[in-house]
Formats: structure tokens, sequence, C-alpha cells
């Protein structure tokens, strides 16, 4: 299982006081609830991921476990008890001198068989402690990468360079704002040569004629009074260019229309877009004299 930094998760330093790490998952709770991020899937994601490091890093059992034995946290009471079996084995059997011990099997005081029960911890662990040590130090590195919203609906590739570094990355159609990419060793460097990761958080730059919401697109167009009241069409821009749509004889002004599957592609979900939601505004005309006499004329038959 790959090694999930909780603290990481909610924001937090490894010191983090219970009163810090309630504070951090409230607000972040908050902000990737559900209910207020219901076409993003990658905020639920997100909600799901805070909700488990608040489980585990708000309960000081689980949390000692978890900072002792990082990703293997869950079976730490199997590798306690694989060390009392060691410890009653070599009891049984004599000659061993315990000393002062801890978890990690360093000791103390005379232990003849010392390095046996390092090379236990060792095989049982598989060096974690050294590669936990490692993952902590590294340095990670954050970016911002700005693209437009019409980027933001094609899968294409971007090239950017950090520390000298040339990275390539491939986003996909439907990515979100404040979304989060990261790409494992590709950080910085620690004193051992380990690397942390790059986390780069996509900004998605405001469109001159297109405003995103979820996986739609709302837009602003305008019809004149007659095609309101008459009925007509009118000309329409998408993300896969004009569109005609209709609209019917008394339709209000500020009415909003929607086109279904003419809104922002979903991210990872190849031919399926959000809708096009339009606010119709009226335009109103200039009046030559005639056409004055024939409103007056109409206001005069309504009555």
């Amino acid at each position: 299982m790959a090694f999930i930094d909780y603290y990481k998760v909610l924001g937090v330093k490894p010191d983090a006081t219970e009163a810090e790490i309630r504070k951090a998952y409230r607000k972040l709770a908050k902000k990737y609830h559900p209910d207020i991020n219901k076409d993003d899937p990658q905020a639920q994601e997100r909600f799901q991921a805070i909700n488990e490091a608040n489980e585990v890093l708000s309960n000081p059992d689980k949390r000692k476990k978890y900072d002792e034995y990082g990703e293997h946290w869950k079976h730490a009471d199997e590798y306690e008890a694989q060390r009392r079996e060691y410890e009653a084995r070599n009891n049984n059997f004599g000659g061993f001198n315990y000393g002062n011990y801890n978890s990690w099997g360093d000791f103390s005081g005379n232990t003849n068989n010392a390095g046996g029960f390092s090379d236990f911890f060792e095989q049982l662990f598989g060096s974690m402690n050294s590669r936990r040590t490692a993952m902590q130090e590294a340095q990670d590195l954050h970016a911002t990468l700005n693209i437009g919203l019409r980027d933001a609906a094609t899968t294409h590739k971007q090239t950017f360079s950090i520390n000298g570094e040339n990275i390539r990355i491939t986003l996909p159609a439907g990515i979100a704002d404040g979304q989060q990419i990261r790409l494992r060793g590709r950080g910085s460097k620690n004193a051992n040569g380990a690397r942390g990761d790059l986390y780069i958080t996509i900004h998605i730059e405001p469109d001159a004629v297109f405003e995103r919401r979820g996986d739609d697109l709302l837009l602003t167009a305008t019809a004149d009074i007659y095609t309101l009241l008459l009925g007509g069409e009118v000309t329409l821009p998408t993300l896969g260019g004009d569109v005609r749509m209709n609209i019917k004889p008394g339709t209000p002004p500020d009415s909003k229309l929607r086109l279904k599957g003419k809104g922002f592609p979903k991210y990872k979900k190849e031919g399926e877009s959000g809708d096009l939601i339009v606010t119709i505004k009226m335009l109103m005309p200039a009046l030559n004299e005639e056409q004055k006499e024939l409103l007056q004329k109409m206001r005069s038959l309504s009555h």
C-alpha cells in the first residue's frame, strides 16, 4: 500500500496538537463536502481522504501507531505480537540479554543476540524506518500552473521548468480549478539522496465568454423583443462552435435555457459533458416613428 502522509492531507505539521488537527479538518471538510461539490468527483475523493486522515490523527492510539509504523500502521498489533513471540522464544532458549530496547530493535547493555533480533525486524519491516525517515526529510516542491478555460476543456500536454528541470505533463480534459497533480520523486533531494514529490496546483483563468460551474457552462445571450414575443432562433457560441437555439413565443427576459451536453467535458469521462445554461437578456431596439405608432395601437388593443 502506498504511503499516505495524513499530515499533508490536513495541511498540518507532524507535531500538531489535537486542536489544530480538529480545526484543519473542519475547514477542509466544509470546503470539499459533497453537498457543496456535487458535480466535482475530485472534491469527493479529497473529502474521503480528509476524513480518513482525521480518523487516524484525531485518535491518539491510531496516531501513535501511524507515527511509529507509517504505511504499515494498520498492522502494528501484528508486528508487536511478532516481537513478543520473538522475545519469548529467545527467553526460552536462554543466553539473551535484552538490556534497553525500543521498537526498532536498537539495544543498549549486553546483547549477545542483538544482531539476530535486528535482522528479524529488518526482514519484518523491510527497512521501513529508514524509508520513512528519508520520505519525511525529502523536500516536496509546490508549483502553480495557469491555463485558460478552453485549454482545460481539451486533453493536452504542458511543459514547464522547475529548478532547471523540464517537466512535461498531460492534463486531461475537464480538469478543475484548484485541482492538484502529484508527481512522485520530482521534488528536491535530501541529504540521503531521496527526493520528495512535486505538487502542481492548476489555476484556470477566467474566460471572456463562459463561466464554469462544475461541469456546466454559463452564458449570457441577447434576443430582441420580437423574438421573445413571437419566437425564433438565436445563435450561441459553444466550446465546439456556434449552434442555433430555438426561442419559444412569449419567452420572458432573463429566462434560463439549457442545452444538454454543450457544457464542459467531464473529467476522465470521455464523450461526456455538462450542460450550457443560457440567460436570455432582452435587446431593446431603437424605434422609428412608424414602429412607435404600431406599439401604441398594440397597447390600445391590449386594453
